[in-house]
């Protein structure tokens, strides 16, 4: 899979935790326990990623998922009222996005871990629906993997070598 990553360093970036978990590894000596963070990042202008952070206190691994996630930043197409360009599944796993477009005053209409990324990918009209594994990590991985896979009209009439009107 291919992905049109971008450099994070020049955008205004918000980020949400989607999850935090605690992890135990018992050890001769007793349990130790660690946290890992499910960070999203976006600067509500069609770039968005996600990340895993891992550590011992949990505002350290929210820092190291927010860094992670900004590593793995992509563009996604939208049209003029702020919805994607296309119906799409997205796909990571056993998990499944089904993105669909939405006419303006619709709203987001998506579960948690997926309002997050569409949220902060900018996307205001939206109906999402989550589809197979509900695992929080693997919705919001194949949202992403969705929106990044979206196309433009202009692309597709590039790639087909005929005019935006022909495909519209």
């Amino acid at each position: 899979m291919k992905r049109n990553l971008i450099d994070a360093s020049q955008l205004e970036l918000e980020d949400k935790v989607v999850a935090i978990k605690r992890v135990t590894k018992v050890v001769k000596g007793g349990r130790n326990f660690r946290f890992t963070a499910l960070v999203v990042v976006g600067d509500k202008n069609g770039h968005v990623g996600a990340g895993l952070g891992k550590a011992a206190e949990i505002p350290e691994a929210i820092r190291k998922g927010k860094e992670d996630a900004m590593k793995k930043m992509v563009t996604v197409a939208r049209d003029d009222n702020n919805s994607i360009t296309h119906d799409f599944i997205g796909k990571f796993g056993s998990a499944s996005m089904l993105l669909k477009r939405a006419p303006e005053g619709t709203g987001i209409i998506a579960g948690g871990p997926a309002r997050a990324v569409v949220e902060l990918a900018g996307i205001t009209n939206i109906r999402a629906k989550c589809m197979g594994s509900r695992n929080k990590q693997n919705v919001v991985l194949a949202t992403i993997q969705g929106l990044s896979q979206l196309k433009t009209p202009e692309e597709v009439a590039r790639k087909r070598g005929k005019a935006v009107d022909e495909i519209i």
